[in-house]
């Protein structure tokens, strides 16, 4: 079933380009994914890597005509004759991306991607002669400091060197012992392989990077990609669904710290044209207990513990400082800034480094914390003492703050308000206290945190609950629906069949949904909620957890259909963006996003798991 509504969903009329204001006709969705656990690259549908961060997720650029023009940096690698026909797939379970163009003299395949643990970053181009002659273009256009800096261009070692500032690329065609050029023309015959391989280097030291065998590389990130999925417990059904999302989110992983960037791009906008346009190359406190869910029940242990052991590093010291992100290397200050020369992806401006949010007070972060310290302890097997002294802080932190208003799940740039979703929060992180004492007989203030767990319990079904519309709210004292009160059956703090849930849900429902999907809410035009203008698309994270809801309320065959109908609009190689825009049968946002697929892996095993 789910194959025939994606099947069906993918043969919709492709959007107008000018509907979305781009300068292009390459969509969001249009993208691929590659990577190496350090960086990850977008590879368009036409060949075109237009996006690529390195050494690093959060290096600066240097491909970013994602966000500008050619002249902002790409790498472009295609026929130059007229293009009959394009299809591409990731190969089975790998990184490994193989598009194939179709043109009326043959076809060629090109094959794509980062190797896995090499010294120096690296991508690999592989052209491919499937039938007849294929006149090909390649054409490097490297762009420093995201699109800001022009090169300088020199042979070197038999490799062509392009630097400025602290970054230098060194490209070479492996076919050839004399330097590729930025540009070039050739043809490809059936049965004959031409490969580049692009190198990154600090400028300064003087070294080219070795010469690299690129079938080797190949057989070397397949393997390592099968090897990796093979240790996937997937779920009964939506196997592939499931082990692509899960070597995304793998793709989307430093590697050296167990970080997970919510996406490797910025600026790609969650309203066409407008100014929501953030920088994702970071790792949320949000995003903790969905990722270690994800990775736990995919029985992805090693990964999991990293992940955990991440959190525990970044949040360590005064509970008080927690933030809300962190770097990759759990770095805190994140101080944002825009790039006026770059025009943004369809004119959406500005485009930000750095997020600003990042000092934010957000309640919630304190209950995802307390969740994933007590989930991640009880995967591996004991709440020991590191994690019960830093559940106690938490735990402590939140009887102190509780009371205060604060930004909301979804970092509102409006006002501090007393956000449902956000008091629920806190009692969440008491709850898990509470249980962890109750669990391992740690000298918890027990007294103390029960009464306070009752408080916030009574507070919320108090203040955040309107009898006239029989349903929670946004915030205390509102009439606005939200679309993280679905954390309230999420979290334990009722039961999803509890009638103030159930008319909470049927809220949502009326109020949120679009073509079936959740909204995060509705922004207002005077953008005195979040602060901010412009249409947003609906929220696909909030749409797994609807189906979550849907499941833990007996409303079976409603989850399935709203999941199957999620798994129809990521693109054709199963990546989503973080929204999807059903007028424009568009994905908005940055992409690929770990969220989006957390919550899809998430939902599959809740779906598919025994019913009670």
């Amino acid at each position: 079933m789910a194959e025939q509504i994606t099947q069906k969903q993918k043969a919709q009329k492709p959007v107008v380009p000018a509907q979305l204001g781009i300068q292009t006709n390459r969509r969001i969705e249009d993208h691929a994914l590659i990577g190496n656990m350090r960086s990850a690259a977008l590879v368009a549908r036409d060949g075109t890597i237009d996006w690529l961060c390195l050494p690093d997720f959060d290096s600066d650029a240097c491909f970013a005509s994602l966000l500008g023009t050619e002249e902002n940096g790409e790498w472009a690698l295609a026929p130059r004759e007229s293009i009959q026909k394009i299809t591409r797939r990731y190969r089975k379970d790998t990184l490994i991306l193989e598009t194939e163009f179709t043109c009326a003299s043959g076809s060629v395949r090109l094959i794509d991607f980062m190797p896995v643990g090499q010294e120096f970053p690296r991508i690999v181009r592989t052209v491919v002669g499937v039938k007849g002659t294929v006149a090909m273009h390649s054409k490097l256009t490297p762009r420093f400091a995201f699109g800001r800096s022009i090169p300088k261009v020199e042979s070197v070692g038999g490799s062509l060197r392009a630097f400025a500032g602290p970054d230098a690329i060194f490209l070479r065609r492996t076919d050839r012992d004399t330097a590729s050029p930025l540009v070039s023309n050739f043809e490809v015959t059936e049965g004959q392989r031409f490969s580049w391989v692009m190198s990154w280097n600090y400028s300064w030291l003087d070294q080219v990077p070795p010469n690299l065998d690129a079938d080797h590389a190949e057989q070397e990130t397949d393997r390592y990609w099968t090897q990796w999925a093979s240790k996937i417990v997937p779920p009964p059904r939506y196997r592939d669904e499931v082990v692509r999302s899960l070597i995304t989110i793998k793709a989307c992983s430093y590697e050296s710290t167990g970080g997970i960037v919510a996406a490797p791009t910025t600026s790609l906008p969650e309203t066409p044209g407008g100014e929501r346009n953030w920088d994702y190359r970071f790792t949320w406190l949000r995003d903790a207990v969905l990722a270690h869910n994800a990775l736990s029940r995919a029985g992805l242990r090693d990964e999991a513990s990293s992940f955990w052991k991440w959190v525990m590093r970044a949040i360590a010291g005064d509970p008080a400082q927690m933030q809300i992100m962190y770097g990759i290397r759990g770095e805190r200050r994140l101080t944002e800034s825009s790039l006026d020369w770059l025009d943004g992806y369809g004119g959406a401006k500005p485009v930000r480094i750095g997020n600003g949010a990042y000092n934010q007070f957000q309640l919630d972060v304190l209950g995802e914390v307390a969740a994933v310290l007590y989930a991640g302890a009880k995967y591996f097997g004991e709440v020991g003492p590191v994690a019960q002294r830093a559940l106690l802080n938490v735990a402590e932190h939140a009887m102190k703050v509780w009371q205060n208003p604060d930004k909301g799940i979804w970092e509102m740039r409006g006002p501090n308000r007393h956000f449902t979703a956000s008091k629920v929060a806190a009692w969440a992180a008491l709850d898990r206290a509470i249980k962890a004492s109750d669990e391992t007989k740690m000298a918890a203030p027990m007294e103390r945190l029960l009464e306070a767990r009752e408080t916030i319990f009574e507070e919320v079904c108090a203040q955040g609950f309107n009898r006239e519309l029989n349903s929670f709210t946004q915030y205390y004292g509102g009439k606005d629906m939200d679309a993280s009160l679905l954390y309230i059956p999420l979290t334990g703090f009722l039961p999803a069949t509890d009638p103030r849930v159930v008319g909470t849900v049927e809220s949502i429902e009326r109020e949120l949904l679009q073509d079936g999907l959740v909204l995060r809410f509705k922004p207002d035009a005077t953008g005195s909620v979040d602060g901010l203008s412009g249409e947003e698309g609906t929220f696909l994270a909030c749409s797994f957890w609807l189906a979550d809801t849907y499941q833990m309320m007996g409303r079976f065959e409603d989850a399935r259909r709203l999941f199957e109908h999620l798994l129809s609009l990521s693109n054709d190689l199963g990546l989503l963006a973080e929204e999807y825009m059903p007028k424009l049968h568009a994905q908005l946002g940055n992409f690929p996003q770990a969220f989006s697929h957390f919550s899809l892996v998430n939902a599959a095993y809740t779906l598919t798991e025994p019913r009670a």
